[in-house]
């Protein structure tokens, strides 16, 4: 992995971690004064299913993709209360960013990360059993409490993914905005341009946006191909909106 000496990268602080009530743990061992990173966003986000399959698209086909979706959204360890089910999003920026949040994060696998890093984050995560309905053991699921951004390609979808330019100082915003001039709304994986019954507003004229997001909203109202999928896109603006079904 090459190493940008001023980079960014997404932290995601799980359901695990904060039902363990692990979240100071956490947050003291990615403190600038233990990394060097400043911290240029962060929210707290109930997270809805677009996001998590979204978050997880590289996942898709695997044995555990449900479990993982039901993990991040918070279903497996807050089976009753729904209120609770929720993620903290950080970005951090600095010199080797992802670098230092993966080495203070540990090996994905917890039982490896107790082996070979002691001491680190996810240590004490745990292995969880993925059953079928008749009870047979498929694989296994890690709840290794935090998510940290692999690289810099991953650092830019993601942070992209779970941020809208607005939650960053604009001092702060590592990637390139511009500025809407019509309106965006979203139904049932659609957009228009003007609104239509039941639809989101995604974007209004003087909004700012990701250069990026605005350019595939572009292609896909005219039908083109795009980077990335409508929802990659529309995903950060539905963050806890209450329109959106569960």
């Amino acid at each position: 992995m090459q190493h940008n000496p001023t980079d960014q990268t997404l932290v995601l602080i799980k359901p695990d971690a904060l039902k363990n009530s692990l979240t100071g743990y956490v947050l003291s061992l990615l403190s600038e004064f233990h990394t060097g990173l400043r911290f240029a966003g962060v929210k707290v986000v109930h997270v809805n299913r677009m996001l998590a399959e979204e978050h997880y698209a590289e996942h898709r086909g695997k044995v555990f993709y449900a479990s993982l979706i039901d993990y991040i959204e918070g279903r497996l360890h807050y089976t009753d209360d729904a209120w609770k089910r929720r993620v903290i999003a950080l970005m951090y920026q600095g010199p080797d960013a992802i670098k230092k949040i993966r080495d203070i994060a540990g090996p994905t696998n917890p039982l490896n990360a107790r082996d070979k890093r002691p001491g680190c984050i996810r240590s004490l995560g745990t292995l969880a059993p993925i059953k079928d309905e008749a009870g047979n053991t498929l694989g296994e699921r890690m709840d290794n409490l935090i998510h940290a951004s692999a690289n810099e390609a991953d650092a830019e979808r993601e942070i992209k993914l779970w941020f809208r330019p607005n939650d960053i100082p604009p001092a702060m915003q590592p990637f390139a905005t511009t500025e809407s001039d019509e309106h965006y709304y979203y139904r049932e994986s659609k957009l228009f341009t003007s609104h239509e019954p039941g639809s989101a507003c995604i974007l209004a004229p003087g909004d700012i946006a990701w250069k990026t997001d605005f350019e595939a909203l572009q292609l896909i109202c005219k039908g083109k191909q795009a980077a990335c999928t409508v929802e990659a896109v529309v995903a950060k603006y539905l963050i806890n909106e209450k329109w959106e079904e569960e």
